[in-house]
């Protein structure tokens, strides 16, 4: 039971979603590990469905779209439990874009959201590129308009979940008119011509879901695959940093939860010297560090998706999602390496749990802004708005 206060509802939906983990995913993950990301016909087509039937598929549209609805707390209530699984087993809980409903056309919400919503097709996003990763603004890829159609051109690097997506969301800079080098972003369906898989690299996680690069040679799309107007690109952009920022801190508390479970487990286990290594000072010491780091994660984190429900303004969001992401990523980061520090040589094969998360969670500090910039984002809102009004 956990201590934070939480309504039975929130309850009743943390404890649905670690049984989901603890008894579907969790028992697949060496599986995984050992055969390239890849799991026997049919276990990840039940791990959709049970994500559907459970309610965490779609957590975060809403209901009158066929979404589950859930409030952003609940969200990070699940996000954390899919947090204690490696391999990217989790990743059957899909949240399709949550600010797209408020922007899209009614005929673009049709096609592409509402089947995402119900789980029919995947999105994936095409945004980073050689030059250009943190640091959006710095974009090549271009789109001009020509008629009825935008022209698209660009390589993107790093677009997660291609090979399981059936769409993608396309982020260029308008190349001429009175918009010219504003960002805008595109509906471009997978199988559009122009669209060039240039390869798959492979990454030192092991995940069925690769990061492709991608060219886009003049590819057109129709002007109504436009999202929005001109110049509204990086809006959705940040918004979807972001929402990434506040899920990845969440499973990181999962992951350091994980971790000191099993590296404690295995600590009043293991015999060294005539005694357990839990009773030796060097050892209790990891894990309490490792146990207060996850404590402040947590409630960080907890803190900061009431606050986002309670309609805090969208600045304060944007600096607290950043101080969540660096704090989480970091701690469990620190916390993998102590934990596989604690299993020594077990800790190193591929089949341990610490191993694992020692490679895994070393990409939440990069991916959706690096540690670095999430500082950056810090100390520019804590000169524009002050310490109160950031930490409350």
């Amino acid at each position: 039971m956990s201590t934070y206060p939480l309504s039975d509802e929130e309850h009743e939906i943390q404890d649905r979603a670690r049984r989901f983990v603890d008894e579907e995913l969790i028992p697949h993950e060496v599986e995984a590990e050992m055969n390239e990301g890849r799991l026997p016909d049919g276990v990840r087509e039940r791990h959709h469905e049970m994500a559907l039937e459970l309610g965490f598929y779609s957590m975060n549209m809403p209901k009158e779209l066929g979404g589950t609805g859930m409030t952003t707390l609940q969200q990070v209530l699940v996000s954390e439990q899919i947090g204690r699984v490696t391999n990217g087993l989790g990743w059957c809980v899909h949240t399709p874009p949550g600010w797209a409903p408020d922007v899209v056309s009614d005929e673009q919400l049709d096609r592409w959201i509402v089947p995402s919503i119900r789980g029919e097709v995947r999105e994936c996003y095409a945004i980073t590129e050689e030059d250009a990763g943190s640091d959006v603004d710095s974009i090549q890829a271009t789109a001009r308009r020509d008629g009825d159609e935008y022209v698209l051109n660009g390589v993107k690097w790093h677009v997660t979940s291609y090979n399981t997506s059936e769409y993608i969301f396309f982020q260029a800079k308008i190349a001429d008119g009175p918009n010219a080098g504003a960002h805008a972003m595109f509906f471009v369906d997978k199988d559009t011509p122009g669209v060039r898989l240039v390869r798959e690299p492979k990454y030192s996680h092991t995940y069925s879901d690769s990061h492709a690069t991608l060219a886009f040679e003049d590819v057109r799309v129709p002007a109504s695959h436009l999202i929005g107007e001109e110049g509204d690109g990086l809006d959705f952009t940040y918004a979807w940093f972001r929402y990434e920022r506040l899920m990845i801190a969440a499973r990181c508390c999962g992951a350091m939860e994980r971790l000191i479970e099993e590296a404690t487990a295995f600590s009043q286990e293991r015999v060294q010297f005539g005694s357990r290594i839990s009773d030796f000072q060097a050892i209790q010491h990891m894990l309490a560090d490792s146990l207060t780091e996850l404590w402040a994660s947590r409630l960080m984190t907890y803190e900061l998706a009431k606050n986002i429900d309670r309609g805090v303004d969208v600045k304060v969001q944007h600096a607290q999602c950043s101080m969540a992401k660096l704090y989480a990523s970091e701690m469990a980061n620190r916390v993998a390496d102590r934990a596989l520090q604690i299993f020594g040589g077990r800790g190193y094969m591929r089949e341990n749990v610490a191993e694992r998360f020692y490679r895994e969670l070393r990409v939440d500090r990069i991916w959706e802004g690096t540690s670095e910039i999430q500082r950056n984002i810090i100390a520019d809102q804590l000169a524009k708005r002050g310490v109160q009004t950031l930490t409350g």
